[in-house]
């Protein structure tokens, strides 16, 4: 592992076991300073370069995960079912992959096929101007492209619930 990853993974918890059942109530927790989302500029393991501000303008749903953590991995159908349903409504899901190489992630997608991007962030930087405390750790950004929401550990992402507050973050039509 890297010394920059091996700093990272001290500090930070990895893989947190947290599952929102079916039956509870789903809910985002709101960032409190709504901070500026910081830019990045991040290669994908398809060969395309993925850059935060091309997204701005609408709610975007950015997950931090990687390969090796077994929450991570249980939550990306889901991300990907919450990807078919809000891209028609203009809503991005991006999952920005942590310290892999390009060859863990594309094993990755030949046994959990997502179409949505997948941005490596290989060296931790871009983790590390996030409040990341853990993985898989998502905030959603609204439209002004503030970090609005945060949730860490493994979520249903195309919950009715969750799903509706993202949606709120839209601007009006």
């Amino acid at each position: 592992m890297k010394p920059l990853l091996r700093g990272l993974f001290l500090v930070l918890p990895c893989c947190f076991g947290t599952v929102v059942d079916a039956g509870e109530e789903v809910g985002l927790m709101p960032v409190e300073d709504q901070a500026a989302a910081p830019d990045f500029n991040l290669p994908g393991p398809d060969g395309r370069t993925y850059r935060l501000a091309e997204y701005l303008g609408k709610p975007i749903i950015l997950n931090f995960w990687a390969t090796w953590c077994p929450p991570c991995r249980a939550e990306m159908p889901s991300m990907q079912r919450a990807h078919e349903i809000l891209a028609p409504e203009g809503i991005a899901v991006i999952a920005i992959n942590v310290g892999d190489d390009v060859e863990a992630v594309r094993e990755f997608l030949a046994d959990t096929p997502v179409s949505f991007p997948l941005p490596m962030d290989r060296d931790s930087v871009i983790a590390q101007r996030y409040p990341v405390i853990g993985l898989p750790t998502t905030f959603v950004i609204d439209a002004e492209g503030r970090l609005a929401f945060s949730a860490t550990g493994e979520q249903e992402w195309d919950a009715p619930a969750l799903l509706d507050q993202v949606r709120a973050l839209q601007r009006p039509r």
